[in-house]
């Protein structure tokens, strides 16, 4: 049970940058059809593959109280990091420079930008620019997950569906009050996930 929960919560905390996105193309009234959110949910959660394989491989190094440690420490870092940078954000009303803390105020800026042909939908290279910025928020928590031991099949797959689920219902939800604000806070509740896996692994 505790092995999926992990899984889920960090598969939930990356997607939350899925969701903001997609809050902030339908406000903008892009599209982003089903091709282009299968595109985004494979490069996704095969980058997020990839770095948990990075991390299992380092976790082999070291012993395994060491490992599950190391990794938690660097999750909860990272999670330190998310809510500080969000917060600040909030308070200052700042834009951020990355792609991963962008909250909905940048987003929409950003939807309008990556629509470069202005067709009002999401194309396959596109969508490839957009899945390729958003995994880099998945790089270093995949791989310090990966060494405090959470499941790489069941984050690969979670994250693979919790992707397409997050673009769907944050363009759903473009138009509502309830998508911005969910698009306001969704940083500072990425980083506030991640702080609580971080503290899951370091007690289990």
């Amino acid at each position: 049970m505790v092995l999926i929960l992990c899984a889920l919560s960090f598969s939930l905390s990356s997607n939350l940058d899925n969701l903001v996105i997609g809050i902030a193309y339908g406000i903008k009234k892009v599209k982003i059809g089903i091709i282009a959110n299968f595109i985004i949910a494979i490069v996704t959660s095969t980058a997020t593959f990839l770095s948990m394989l990075v991390g299992s491989y380092i976790s082999k190094l070291l012993p395994h109280s060491i490992a599950n440690s190391l990794g938690a420490l660097v999750i909860i870092i990272l999670g330190l990091y998310f809510v500080t940078q969000s917060i600040i954000k909030l308070i200052n009303n700042t834009k951020s420079k990355e792609l991963a803390l962008k909250d909905i105020t940048d987003m929409i800026e950003y939807a309008e930008k990556s629509d470069m042909d202005n067709s009002g939908d999401i194309s396959i290279n596109e969508a490839l620019l957009i899945a390729l910025g958003l995994t880099f928020n998945n790089l270093g928590t995949g791989i310090a997950a990966s060494i405090t031991g959470v499941s790489i099949q069941i984050t690969v797959l979670s994250t693979f569906i919790l992707s397409i689920i997050a673009i769907i219902f944050g363009v759903a939800a473009g138009n509502h009050v309830l998508g911005k604000i969910l698009g306001k806070y969704a940083p500072l509740f990425s980083g506030i996930l991640l702080i609580l896996l971080g503290i899951i692994e370091f007690i289990n």
